[in-house]
């Protein structure tokens, strides 16, 4: 018999549902069965709408909780023994998060309270004889591997573009309020002030489907792969050199060490291809490189490649891109 799935609905500062959760209830809704789905808004601030319970409910949320604390969910401790009172009180046998660092940390504290199994950076997830297995690629995505969860209580972080969403009729999702009392301990942290970031206009990194990675090759000129990010509708990378230079924020550095994406378009632009870019990059779904060395090792993955310099070749692929666009 199959438990609920409690899915965490990550969202906005302006309380726009992100994308990767759609993925997450589509996924959910082929796991939970008639057990139901259970999605799980921290309220920090911001309310979900009428509008975002009836996205929700046609992606086959049949509850709706809002979850409050008399502590600043923001906060992972808080976050995390809020999430698990949840968990005890649904009966949840699964809980599904997008994988980002933030949430890595809540299902890691998650997992030290509760003894529950964790997978991070998931690619699929099936029920198996009554357990959780999860698909993931390591090792710099050179091996495809199955987890087995074999702990009552799953908490896998699913990586975005993995799914493909999709909806249903007829869901009338019950919404109620879960309120959470956290421990002394979840408080020792005093969150002081929050900044948010500006905002770029392009989608966010992590759950981008189509990235524009620029490296060294671009020595510190990132406008031609902005250019083309913008006409592709994609988000901005890099690699660690073009960080660490200070070409660009490490918030965009893809690779082991910094943000793992699964787009289903990358184009690596002076990018040479290191094993720790590669970690974090490798399970896109087409990869295309322009590199002026024909050896560089990012061919060895690229699906499609260009041997030039990057300065000759960007802007003949955005003006041919504008001209087919119209």
């Amino acid at each position: 018999m199959t438990a609920p799935v409690l899915v965490l609905v990550d969202h906005t500062e302006a309380g726009a549902v992100r994308a990767p959760v759609r993925e997450l209830l589509t996924l959910a809704r082929g796991l939970a069965g008639s057990s139901g789905v259970h999605a799980a808004w921290a309220v920090d601030g911001v309310d979900p709408s009428a509008e975002v319970v009836a996205e929700l409910a046609a992606l086959g949320a049949t509850h709706v909780h809002r979850v409050v604390a008399d502590a600043d969910l923001h906060l992972s401790a808080v976050l995390a023994e809020a999430l698990g009172s949840l968990l005890d009180a649904t009966g949840a046998g699964l809980l599904l998060t997008v994988s980002s660092f933030e949430n890595k940390e809540v299902a890691a504290r998650l997992a030290v309270s509760t003894g529950a199994g964790v997978v991070t950076d998931a690619d699929g997830l099936a029920l198996v004889d009554g357990r959780y297995v999860a698909s993931k690629t390591v090792f710099a995505g050179t091996w495809t591997t199955s987890c087995a969860v074999t702990a009552p209580l799953a908490i896998v972080t699913v990586k975005p573009n993995s799914v493909q969403p999709s909806t249903v009729d007829g869901v009338v999702p019950q919404v109620g309020e879960h309120v959470a009392t956290v421990s002394d301990k979840a408080r020792r942290v005093t969150l002081v002030e929050r900044t948010e970031r500006p905002a770029s206009g392009r989608p966010d990194l992590g759950s981008a489907s189509i990235v524009v990675a620029g490296g060294r090759g671009t020595e510190g000129d990132f406008s031609v792969v902005e250019e083309l990010a913008d006409v592709l509708g994609g988000a901005v990378g890099a690699t660690r050199v073009a960080t660490d230079e200070g070409w660009i924020g490490h918030d965009a550095q893809i690779g082991q060490t910094g943000v793992t994406i699964a787009p289903r378009l990358y184009v690596g632009v002076g990018v040479s291809g290191a094993v720790h870019h590669r970690g974090g990059m490798q399970a896109s779904g087409t990869i295309v490189a322009v590199n002026s060395d024909p050896d560089a090792p990012i061919f060895e993955i690229a699906d499609f490649g260009v041997v030039g310099d990057l300065f000759t070749v960007l802007p003949q692929a955005v003006a041919e891109i504008r001209r087919l666009k119209g």
